[in-house]
């Protein structure tokens, strides 16, 4: 019984130690601290960790938009194509954060711009509201017209948070400016129903139809 003990103690004790280095790991990551990160893999660390909600380290980094210290988890064998939980990748959370150079350190590595079915990371850059990152996912080749499960294309998640300026850089890329939401709304119907007057303006000068 006492040997039974012991070896439970034991067995806490490295469970404890195991959740304090995670914890530090995650910290760190999350302040971009490259060269902590680093020597927690150099122990041996597996680079795809997740934290308690199943997001990867690339994807904490991605979060806070730590280019440099996506590079180095990059170049240490981290996933870029690995999904959250719900489905995001590393690059899609980027996006809607608007983090321009860790989206481009992440797709210069690979990171998957435009899936056949589902949220893509253009959808999230509209939706988050940053048009330069907008503006790059247009450049390296992202669908301007992709659907995403909810039916709305780009141009119409930009209309319905009020983002000008990227709905400015996705007209400029000539999108479908008529395409019906599920309700039947277009982008200018959404930006007319929540009162965008400037995007409203923007699109009509662009030729849409309510």
């Amino acid at each position: 019984m006492r040997l039974v003990l012991q070896l439970i103690v034991v067995l806490l004790i490295f469970s404890a130690r195991g959740q304090s280095s995670l914890d530090e790991l995650l910290a760190a990551t999350q302040r971009g601290d490259v060269p902590t990160v680093a020597a927690y893999l150099d122990r041996g660390l597996d680079p795809n960790t997740t934290d308690a909600h199943g997001h990867t380290i690339a994807m904490v980094a991605a979060r806070h938009g730590h280019a440099e210290l996506l590079s180095m988890l990059i170049s240490r064998k981290a996933s870029i194509s690995r999904q959250s939980p719900s489905g995001d990748t590393a690059l899609m959370i980027a996006s809607l954060s608007g983090h321009y150079e860790a989206v481009r350190v992440l797709i210069d590595a690979g990171a998957e711009i435009d899936r056949r079915r589902g949220w893509t990371a253009l959808h999230y850059a509209a939706f988050g509201g940053s048009p330069s990152v907008v503006g790059y996912l247009l450049v390296r080749g992202a669908n301007k017209n992709a659907l995403a499960p909810n039916g709305y294309t780009p141009l119409m998640l930009a209309a319905r948070n009020g983002h000008v300026e990227v709905a400015r850089v996705l007209l400029y890329n000539d999108p479908e400016l008529n395409r019906r939401g599920p309700s039947g709304e277009s982008a200018m119907g959404i930006a007319m129903r929540r009162g965008e007057s400037e995007l409203v303006e923007l699109l009509k000068r662009a030729g849409a139809q309510p």
